[in-house]
């Protein structure tokens, strides 16, 4: 989801930066409520930029990432998510990739605009107290697939504002690309909140991790 640099001009850069801006600072009143979702964030946005440096490909237009995006979302709640992840790309370009910071409201509206989109249809429903969706790998590949769908319509977007738009044909095969990563990343977090599920009588998973809302089947 990274775009290769060169392609959006400065203008659409400072645009895409104060709309980054925006849209995480929308979160903040979270954490100042309550302030123990700040641990939450520090770990998303670490656990997620270590996910992104472990594995990435670069293809045509984009990169191909190994996100993590909904087990960090189902591990650590929305909040955290979505700021972790404007974190953790500054973290990522700080440690290895001091030029991604050029384009780093383009991937945090990359990455965040998708997981809005995917919370607002799924993703509450399965924190809901009512137990309106219970935990299924059904319902981790359909959250999932709202995610990376989003991802892909980003880069579409990008790449269509761009001075050097890529043919169609490119984004497709970017796209097509990225089915693999779809499935291994659900399959990724069924098993680890399954996992962690296991363990959510513990207080220490309690107070750091938002598994113990999730209801299973």
């Amino acid at each position: 989801m990274h775009i290769e640099l060169g392609i959006i001009d400065s203008a659409r850069l400072a645009a895409a930066n104060t709309a980054a801006i925006g849209v995480v600072a929308t979160q903040l009143p979270r954490l100042i409520l309550a302030p123990a979702l700040v641990v939450k964030t520090a770990l998303a946005a670490v656990i997620f930029s270590a996910l992104m440096q472990s594995w990435h490909l670069s293809i045509g237009p984009s990169e191909l990432h190994l996100i993590g995006a909904t087990t960090v979302y189902l591990l650590f709640g929305f909040a955290p998510t979505m700021i972790g992840f404007a974190l953790g790309l500054v973290l990522q370009a700080l440690l290895f990739e001091p030029q991604d910071m050029l384009h780093i409201g383009v991937n945090t509206l990359s990455l965040t605009l998708p997981m809005l989109a995917a919370h607002a249809t799924f993703g509450r429903r399965l924190f809901a107290e009512t137990g309106q969706d219970r935990f299924t790998l059904a319902r981790v590949l359909r959250l999932d697939a709202v995610y990376y769908a989003g991802v892909a319509a980003m880069v579409a977007f990008w790449l269509g504002i761009s001075n050097d738009p890529a043919p169609l044909a490119d984004w497709a095969a970017w796209a097509l690309a990225y089915l693999p990563v779809f499935a291994a990343e659900a399959l990724l977090t069924f098993a680890t909140v399954t996992l962690m599920a296991r363990f959510r009588d513990r207080p220490v998973i309690a107070s750091l991790f938002e598994v113990p809302r999730l209801k299973f089947a």
